[in-house]
């Protein structure tokens, strides 16, 4: 499938700023004209509210034109099966013509991924995901050393910005 659009994941732990990340790459994607599409995994436990997560409205918002959100087998696409897998909810997307999928959480999965460190708990998480493209740290995360990705503070939004779009266009 990604052979056809480009497909990134944005991963961290509760607060780290996935959402606002989301919706600072899909205003820009979709200002250049790419047609995006979002999915969240619904990461906090239970069945997402049926009008949808704010986080989906926010992804909405920023200009997404096809959005999802999962959780304890529910997708809010309003499809349900005893569970999903992402790459159900990509199959499904297939229909819709997009340049840009941008999935929020599925940390086990492997596809190109920005991870967000907030705390020195959060190092932890570089050694459980594949795939990753860059790293975005706040203040609040001690980067005593060098990460072997290319690594911005989240303060640096015209740098991470200027990298991660350069990556989906695929320069």
């Amino acid at each position: 499938m990604e052979q056809y659009r480009k497909i990134l994941q944005i991963v961290g732990y509760q607060n780290s700023g996935k959402t606002t990340l989301m919706e600072q790459l899909i205003g820009q994607a979709a200002s250049e004209g790419l047609r995006v599409g979002t999915i969240k995994h619904h990461g906090h436990g239970g069945i997402p509210a049926a009008d949808h997560s704010k986080d989906s409205v926010r992804h909405e918002q920023a200009g997404a034109s096809v959005t999802a959100v999962e959780g304890e087998g529910t997708l809010r696409m309003s499809i349900h099966q005893s569970n999903w897998q992402l790459s159900d909810i990509l199959a499904i997307y297939e229909s819709f013509s997009m340049e840009l999928i941008l999935i929020e959480g599925y940390k086990n999965e492997h596809y190109p991924k920005v991870v967000l460190l907030r705390r020195e708990e959060d190092q932890a998480l570089l050694e459980k995901v594949t795939d990753i493209i860059c790293v975005l740290y706040w203040p609040t995360y001690p980067l005593d050393k060098p990460l072997d990705y290319p690594a911005f503070s989240i303060h640096e939004k015209v740098q991470y910005m200027e990298f991660l779009m350069t990556e989906i266009r695929g320069k």
